[in-house]
């Protein structure tokens, strides 16, 4: 999520269409706002039990508990937003469309590499944004499937041996340089997919020096991001085979 998905887009038409409060208006930033928040919020959580040694829970949970607060934030109780309103929010990240760039590119990339989904969260979740999405992932390795949260190395080691590839014959591709960052200790190649929705807050000539392939996916075309990733991939095993 964040990396193949918009999940902005995919779920500001679900907030538009909840019922109206004073502090939530359609026509102004207050949506936006509350759904780059939540998504914030939702990163804090799994860092601070991760950092605390604390057991990790249903992505769900966290949702649920985040969106709770932010909306006590904005004074919107549960007689304007009520119990079926907020689960229809947090089921909404379980319903996600993919970035322009992301289905070709992994149409492209699933033709002479495994693409493999690693992320945080449930088994449940993958599955879901993977049919919403309809992106052409070989398989779904979540954090709860692997006993493992980001960016504990042994997540990214269980990966590989379950799919019996060495760490520098793979490549972790993310939006998210503590990702990349985690995954390179463990000798992944990485690859960072720079999307508007994603590392608001993060250094980008940082995370540039951090990682081997930086690659702008802003611009919404077929041929950014993923798009440019599938591109170099294919002209580096071209280069490779004529030599």
């Amino acid at each position: 999520m964040g990396t193949c998905c918009d999940w902005l887009s995919s779920l500001l038409p679900l907030l538009s269409s909840l019922p109206s409060h004073p502090s939530l208006q359609p026509s102004n930033t207050a949506l936006p706002e509350l759904a780059a928040a939540w998504r914030a919020g939702f990163f804090a959580e799994i860092h601070y039990r991760f950092e605390h040694k604390l057991p990790a829970e249903d992505i769900d949970v966290t949702h649920r508990r985040v969106l709770d607060r932010l909306l006590a934030e904005r004074s919107v109780g549960l007689d304007a937003w009520d119990d079926e309103v907020r689960q229809r929010l947090v089921s909404g990240w379980h319903d996600q469309k993919g970035w322009p760039d992301a289905a070709p590119a992994l149409e492209k990339l699933r033709k002479k590499f495994f693409v493999v989904v690693l992320a945080n969260g449930t088994t449940k979740l993958q599955l879901d944004i993977a049919k919403s999405s309809g992106l052409p992932f070989h398989m779904l390795f979540s954090s709860e499937l692997l006993g493992f949260t980001k960016p504990d190395p042994e997540i990214y080691r269980k990966a590989l041996r379950l799919m019996g590839v060495e760490p520098q014959n793979a490549m972790m591709v993310a939006a998210h340089a503590y990702d990349l960052r985690a995954a390179k200790t463990v000798g992944f190649k990485t690859a960072y997919i720079y999307r508007s929705t994603e590392d608001v807050d993060e250094d980008m000539q940082a995370v540039q020096n951090d990682v081997d392939v930086f690659l702008d996916g802003r611009n919404g075309t077929l041929e950014c991001g993923l798009g440019a990733l599938a591109n170099l991939l294919d002209a580096e095993e071209n280069d490779l085979s004529t030599r």
